[in-house]
């Protein structure tokens, strides 16, 4: 993601429905642990940072792109650019590890998930989310430099392979994922749907993804892909 992008995802961060929605994801995933020290891994506009920071985690947040750590840090966040294929921590330095749509953004991601693994102690918690399914890839994907969307069982693999045990994976934004589909056919430019919505469709957005939050659903195929692991 470019700095012009980081930019416009600040600005959108605080109302748009996507991110409330990951944010309120984040919330309910993370809310029965313990807080300790927390790594956002690729934090962009450091929206999950910040909830991780309300929920008592003491957290740093890490970005590639510097206008990210500029923002994390206007939010009294500690903040670190730094490569997440060579993460600059201690091992086993971290409770948890949190990572939202970054993995998609490198090509060496078994880089990334090595790195996770290294600096999370034992028993700590890997809590990834990345965007799902090579079948709604579109000028979205390009226009946010993405070099993949995943598969469960490419992602599960991957994960496992650099030594975590993966607890549950599952699909978001299930009920909103024939709508994307359908979006994404009809548009050929490269393009980045991560723009101002009006204000009573962003308002039903963010009805569906909240009722999406207590359907029977995560086994479906969802927009993204959300994984959960511990280093043993």
């Amino acid at each position: 993601m470019d700095e012009d992008e980081i930019r416009r995802s600040a600005e959108l961060e605080q109302r748009h429905w996507w991110y409330a929605g990951r944010r309120a994801l984040v919330r309910r995933e993370l809310g029965d642990l313990a807080p300790g020290r927390a790594l956002d891994v690729g934090c962009g506009p450091a929206g999950n940072s910040a909830v991780l920071a309300g929920l008592g985690w003491q957290v740093t947040a890490l970005d590639y792109v510097h206008d990210s750590t500029v923002l994390a840090r206007r939010r009294g966040l500690a903040a670190v650019q730094s490569d997440a294929r060579a993460l600059p921590f201690r091992d086993g330095e971290f409770d948890l590890v949190l990572s939202s749509d970054a993995w998609e953004h490198i090509e060496e991601d078994a880089a990334v998930a090595a790195e996770a693994f290294r600096v999370l102690r034992p028993g700590g918690t890997l809590l990834v989310m990345v965007p799902a399914g090579m079948d709604l890839w579109s000028g979205h994907d390009l226009a946010l430099g993405h070099v993949r969307r995943y598969e469960r069982d490419q992602l599960v693999g991957l994960v496992e392979r650099a030594g975590f045990r993966v607890q549950e994976v599952f699909g978001w934004n299930v009920l909103l994922r024939p709508v994307a589909r359908a979006r994404r056919k009809r548009r050929s430019t490269s393009q980045s749907e991560m723009e101002p919505v009006h204000p009573v469709v962003n308002a039903g957005l963010r009805a569906v993804v909240g009722i999406e939050s207590l359907l029977p659903v995560r086994r479906r195929r969802g927009i993204s892909l959300v994984l959960r692991a511990t280093r043993d």
